[in-house]
């Protein structure tokens, strides 16, 4: 028999760099019986492909939620991300959330594929949910594409549930307006992640929502004691280093840190000769060079120490107004520990929660 769901806490599967896609069988199977209430896929052009990974989770739980967080909506044909959320919808018996996000400009250059915007974001979101009702798009020409016309006959019981993936203000207020979900970043401080809670908030508001329908994720990168030192490094500073590489400057600016700091960091040679992600290729010694060249204030944005400073920690993104904690950069079985420590803590509120990842209320 597994353990109770708690289904406000959730896990990255896969998280990170990972070079072996089968072990996502096992964390889910871990996960479910923990009790974990949902399980996240972030999307990497390697072997970390979101439509299958996500079967993969669908095919070895029963009751697990499943969530892309997230793919982008400019790596696929309209056509093709509805047939995909609306089968794992199905194959899942409405377990399943559709994830977007922005993505990273440069990555899409190389590529050949447009940016994304917020405009594409709602045309995009809007096609789908007419794709979702059964109902069909004619000649449409706006800023997701011009498509003359698009069906699927799926005829799924239900709208699937879209989160938005949410870094900076403008994007949080955007998905309080058009998603029914929103995922946060790792490394938010307290005052980052109640201002987060605010915009989503204020964006449904302002789109005549109700503001509590909009189901608030915070991301929490949770390294406990009970793991190696290097572990703890590779998963804490390498990863906030690896995030540093690739859009720093807007996650300092939400934090209100110093941009001096960060301009210092990238000027480091152990950042410059980089072999890659850091939190995949750095040595120990570079970790270690790494961590000298992080405040250790920035590094606080985390759940850190014992399992039960941990499993505290969860409860203070509550408090600050998360709806769901997302413990991060840890397999569930590396998080047992924290797991167990929260239930003789868990908050009578954060019980009730639907299990799909992208629902507020049933």
């Amino acid at each position: 028999m597994s353990a109770e769901h708690l289904t406000e806490l959730g896990f990255y599967a896969l998280a990170g760099h990972a070079a072996d896609p089968t072990t996502i069988i096992g964390e889910a199977r871990d996960g479910e019986a923990l009790g974990l209430g949902s399980a996240f896929v972030s999307e990497r052009f390697n072997v970390k492909d979101a439509p299958t990974l996500c079967g993969a989770l669908a095919a070895s739980t029963e009751r697990l939620g499943i969530a892309t967080a997230a793919t982008n909506h400019n790596t696929r044909h309209p056509m093709v991300t509805a047939t995909f959320s609306a089968t794992m919808h199905a194959l899942t018996g409405g377990r399943f959330s559709l994830g977007l996000g922005r993505g990273f400009d440069a990555l899409f250059d190389v590529m050949g594929l447009p940016r994304v915007t917020s405009a594409q974001l709602t045309d995009v979101a809007e096609i789908l949910r007419t794709l979702w009702r059964d109902e069909s798009v004619v000649g449409h020409d706006g800023p997701a594409g011009t498509y003359p016309y698009l069906h699927t006959g799926a005829g799924i019981d239900g709208p699937v549930p879209i989160i938005l993936v949410a870094l900076g203000p403008k994007t949080l207020e955007l998905a309080g307006r058009i998603a029914d979900g929103v995922v946060l970043h790792t490394f938010f401080g307290d005052a980052a992640l109640t201002d987060s809670v605010a915009a989503v908030r204020r964006g449904a508001e302002q789109a005549g929502r109700d503001p509590a329908s909009v189901r608030v994720w915070s991301v929490l990168a949770t390294i406990g004691d009970h793991l190696d030192e290097e572990a703890r490094l590779r998963k804490l500073v390498g990863r906030m280093a690896t995030y540093f590489q690739a859009y720093g400057d807007i996650l300092v600016q939400v934090n209100g840190w110093d941009p001096a700091v960060l301009a210092r960091f990238r000027q480091a040679p152990v950042v410059t000769g980089a072999r890659g992600a850091l939190d995949a290729t750095a040595t120990v010694d570079e970790l270690h060079a790494l961590a000298e060249l992080i405040p250790d204030e920035w590094l606080a944005a985390s759940a850190t120490g014992t399992a039960e400073q941990c499993a505290a920690t969860v409860v203070e993104q509550l408090d600050l107004g998360a709806d769901s904690v997302i413990l991060h950069g840890a397999t569930p079985a590396e998080l047992a520990p924290v797991v167990e420590a929260y239930r003789s803590v868990r908050p009578a509120g954060a019980t009730g929660l639907p299990a799909n990842p992208g629902w507020m209320a049933v």
